[in-house]
């Protein structure tokens, strides 16, 4: 009687090593993308809520932009707690006009873009230049 012992050969195992390699060679790179999107789209939401912070500071200050900085609109995103990957700034403030730009940090990697909108509620994104925002993070 021959006995038959139990395991795995080395084909085997490398079989199994080739196919979980190419299975992350293309998951991790999708996943940084996904990662690199949802950052953005929490940008746009933090300029949103910028402008909306601005628009306050205006109808607070005799309907005037005049004197807006930085203090007056949350300046990071995420803005509670964590790294932050983008910062927000303020901008070509005079009486009437103003710019808000996320500029990418951090974990972000600046090839990104920057964001920014203005007080007529016009968008661009640094990467395009095309007078658009990716629109859910994506690109546009």
């Amino acid at each position: 009687m021959k006995k038959y012992k139990a395991g795995f050969t080395l084909v085997e195992v490398l079989i199994v090593v080739v196919v979980v390699a190419i299975l992350a060679a293309i998951a991790i790179p999708s996943y940084q993308n996904y990662v690199i999107r949802t950052k953005r789209g929490d940008a746009m939401a933090a300029l949103m809520s910028a402008v909306q912070a601005a628009e306050r500071y205006k109808a607070n200050n005799n309907f005037s932009y005049q004197g807006l900085t930085n203090a007056d609109i949350p300046s990071q995103v995420p803005v509670e707690g964590g790294a932050a990957y983008y910062n927000i700034g303020v901008d070509n403030v005079t009486a009437t006009t103003y710019t808000l730009t996320a500029t990418p940090t951090g974990s972000q990697p600046a090839s990104d873009g920057s964001l920014t909108i203005n007080q007529s509620g016009a968008k661009n994104w640094t990467k395009t230049n095309n007078g658009c925002w990716p629109e859910s993070g994506s690109t546009c």
